[in-house]
This record gives structure tokens, C-alpha cells and sequence, in this order.
């Protein structure tokens, strides 16, 4: 038996670009044929694109303290700055040509690459070049080679407007074009010249690129740092948000917690309490019973989820308002003199809402004993038909110096709104007229709810 085989083979077909394959052999390469794309994009590829100089921000950092017109000009000084550098390029050249007919064509050449970086900054560059020949053409300066005096001003505020408007990279490419074109005048057409400039042109560029360049640096790494400023804020926000309502979900577990062990417990007991009950009533409340049991073990595991490493269950029951009376004179011995004040018939509510209750005023009295020291405090609970209001008020701090700025500050007030939300009431927080701090709260309770506490 002869066995056959075959062979399959695969055929490439040949790109249309023949630099498709090519790979740089070197990091040295690839490096200058990354720098010459940059060349390419920055001063060749849409080099006489539209770009306008954009306006200054009514709201800067300047221009928001003035008023009126004063600002609406305000927001025209880039464009003022690059046209007094155009105005100082024309009065050179009429200078060097002691006011004649020449150097008024000088100036306008000078001008003209300067009012162009107001809208193609790449493109000014160029014509730059290009007027620096013209004017070295009709101008009579001996001893000024390439750059006449005037175009010499220009082509600097040239380099200086176009790498602001551009970025670094760009601004390097410009000077050494600048050199070369320097070097070829210079070796090329210096005949009938004493001397030339070409030398104190790329010190001056350089200078000033190099300035324009760290400015660059700088403001991109404020930005940076600004935007990971953000990032951070936002994360701790959220962060100081999520623990806040791990801490708001541990605490109402005991009290959910000991509503299903009372569901559980009297779901087992109520067969007895009925003589001779049917078998579905019994199934029904042995159903309740398990129903109630595995919320209960659901409820544990979750608890296990959401608590820390260093929780320690707390060994005695959640608060109520019961208790207030023993906060107050906790918050008295700290050195803050506060007074209750209770108003409507009270009553018994909610596990959950006098819990969170509790939870309010005690945040609030431990605000006003960190941001104002020294000032009283005043507690109101008002007892009303559709729920409960609370309002715990602060007086000024007798010596505002004392008072230390706190790295948590905020987060109280976090905890309070989250409350607040949980139970779908409204909450306030402002200062007073006298310097003082307000925490105004409205917890509804339906009346249904009341009848169950009270029960």
C-alpha cells in the first residue's frame, strides 16, 4: 500500500506599498524615522490648515477680575500681543530704511508671516523663510546678512508664536531649519556681506524656544496633575460614600435581624396558640417559619461580605432616641454646652428610623465640636403626623483661629444624606447669617409603621 501526500503551499501576494514589509533594523532607524513623520506632520502635512488663535476665557485667571468692556478686551490680549509684535517689525524696517519706499516694503514683508500665525501658524513659519529672501533681496543692509534688522524681529516672534500654539517637538524642527537655512545663506549668498547674523539668530531662537519649550512642560504637567487631582477626589468621594454605607448596612442588620427572629419565633409558637388548627394553617406557618430562618442566614452571610477586617461586632443594641439624653451629656463633658428640645406627642417609631435618627444628631454634634469649638449647640425633634424632624444648630466659634482644618471634612455629611436618602426623607446643610451651622432633616413615617412600633 502506497500512501499519498500532500502538500499544501501558501503564496503571499506582494503589497502595493513597497514600504509595507520593511522593518527598522536599530532603535537608531526607527528613531530618525520617527523624527522625520514628526517633521512630516508638524510643518509639511496640512501646513497651511485653518487654525484661528482662539480668545482668551472671559473667566481666566486675569480677565475674571475685571468688569464690563474691560474684560470683553481682555479676552483680545493674545491677539493684541502677536499684533504689537508686528507693529515693532514694521517700525524696525521703516528705521533701517530711514522712512523710504523700500523700507516701507520691508515692513509690510516683516508683517505680513506675523499676522499669519494668528490663523496657519505652521504655514507663517514658511512664509517667514520666504520673506526673509525678499526682504534680503530689496533691502540695501550690508552688513546685516540674512536676516535684515526688521525681518530679523519678525522671524523671532514668529518662532516664539508658533511654538506656543504648537508643541515642543515642532519648535525643535523649526530651529534647526532655521540653521540650516542660515548655513546655506551664509555659505551660499554672503558675497558683498561684511558680516552675518545667522549666528545671534539661533542664540536668540534658542533662548526663547527653550523657554516656550519648559512653559510647555510645566503647563502639561499641571494638567496632569489636575486631572489626577480629579481622579483622586472623585475616588475618595466614592470611596468615603461606599463606607459610609457599609457602616449604614452593618448597623441595620441587627435591627432587620431581630425583625425576622420575632417573624421566626411567632410563625413556630402560633400553631399552639389555636386549638385543633388545619394542617394548612400549619403548613403555611411552617413555611413562614423556614422562609424566615434562611433570610436570617442570607442576611449573615451578607453582613460577612460588607464587614471589615477590624469589625468587632458591637456588644450591645443599636441606639435610639431613647438614648439622646445620654449623648447630650457625653457632647457637655467635651466642652460643648447643648440643649434639646422636643416637641409633639412622643412616640415609639421604626427601629431603622430612630436608629438613623440617633446616628444624625450624634454626626452633627461631632461636627460642631471639630469645625466650631467653643460654640453651643442647640437640638430640636419634632414629633409630627407624617414623621419626624430634627434640627441640631450651631452658634459661630468664639475664636474662629483655633479652629484646625480636619482631612475628613465632608465625609459626616455624607454619612447624614445617606441616611437621609435610605429612608426617603430631605436634608439641609448650610451656614447661618451669624456663622453658625444648620442640619435640617425631615424623616418620613408612614402611620402604618407608627402603629407597628408602638405595637
Amino acid at each position: 500500500m502506497t500512501e499519498t501526500t500532500q502538500t499544501t503551499q501558501t503564496h503571499t501576494t506582494p503589497s502595493d506599498d513597497p514600504y509595507a514589509t520593511y522593518r527598522p533594523r536599530s532603535p537608531e532607524i526607527r528613531a530618525a524615522m520617527g523624527a522625520l513623520r514628526g517633521l512630516r506632520q508638524d510643518l509639511f502635512e496640512d501646513a497651511f490648515a485653518y487654525r484661528p488663535l482662539p480668545r482668551r476665557e472671559p473667566n481666566g485667571r486675569f480677565t475674571r477680575r475685571l468688569t464690563g468692556r474691560k474684560r470683553e478686551y481682555a479676552t483680545w490680549s493674545r491677539h493684541a500681543l502677536v499684533g504689537a509684535g508686528g507693529a515693532l517689525a514694521v517700525l524696525v524696517s521703516l528705521a533701517d530704511g530711514s522712512g523710504s519706499l523700500t523700507g516701507l516694503v520691508c515692513g509690510v514683508l516683516a508683517l505680513a508671516p506675523i499676522l499669519l500665525t494668528l490663523v496657519r501658524p505652521a504655514g507663517a513659519f514658511w512664509l517667514s523663510l520666504v520673506s526673509t529672501t525678499l526682504v534680503a533681496a530689496v533691502g540695501t543692509a550690508w552688513s546685516d546678512w540674512p536676516w535684515l534688522p526688521g525681518s530679523f524681529v519678525s522671524h523671532l516672534v514668529v518662532l516664539t508664536v508658533v511654538a506656543i500654539r504648537t508643541r515642543p517637538r515642532t519648535a525643535a524642527w523649526m530651529w534647526l531649519l532655521t540653521a540650516a537655512y542660515g548655513f546655506v545663506a551664509e555659505t551660499a549668498f554672503s558675497w558683498g556681506h561684511y558680516s552675518t547674523n545667522v549666528s545671534p539668530m539661533l542664540v536668540f531662537s534658542a533662548l526663547i524656544l527653550l523657554a516656550v519649550t519648559v512653559w510647555h512642560i510645566r503647563r502639561q504637567a499641571e494638567e496632569e496633575v489636575t486631572a489626577q487631582q480629579t481622579v483622586t477626589a472623585h475616588e475618595r468621594s466614592r470611596r468615603t460614600l461606599l463606607e459610609e454605607r457599609t457602616t449604614i448596612a452593618r448597623e441595620l442588620h441587627d435591627v432587620v435581624a431581630h425583625h425576622m427572629s420575632v417573624v421566626a419565633i411567632q410563625a413556630e409558637a402560633a400553631p399552639y396558640r389555636v386549638e385543633n388548627p388545619p394542617p394548612e394553617l400549619e403548613k403555611a406557618f411552617a413555611t413562614i417559619r423556614e422562609n424566615a430562618v434562611a433570610a436570617l442566614t442570607e442576611l449573615r452571610r451578607v453582613l460577612g461580605v460588607v464587614r471589615a477586617e477590624d469589625y468587632e461586632a458591637p456588644d450591645t443594641p443599636q441606639p435610639t432616641l431613647a438614648e439622646l439624653d445620654g449623648l447630650l451629656a457625653n457632647v457637655r463633658e467635651a466642652g460643648l454646652p447643648a440643649e434639646k428640645v422636643v416637641t409633639g406627642a412622643v412616640r415609639e417609631l421604626p427601629q431603622g428610623v430612630e436608629l438613623s435618627a440617633y446616628r444624625i444628631v450624634q454626626e452633627a454634634l461631632s461636627n460642631t465640636l471639630r469645625h466650631a469649638p467653643g460654640a453651643s449647640a442647640r437640638v430640636e425633634i419634632g414629633y409630627v403626623l407624617g414623621g419626624l424632624g430634627l434640627r441640631v444648630v450651631n452658634g459661630p466659634p468664639p475664636n474662629p483661629a483655633l479652629v484646625k482644618p480636619s482631612p475628613g471634612a465632608g465625609h459626616g455629611i455624607t454619612g447624614m444624606r445617606e441616611r437621609v436618602t435610605m429612608l426617603n426623607g430631605e436634608m439641609t446643610a448650610d451656614p447661618t447669617q451669624d456663622g453658625g451651622y444648620e442640619v435640617a432633616v425631615f424623616l418620613p413615617v408612614p402611620m402604618a409603621a407608627v402603629d407597628e412600633g408602638e405595637a
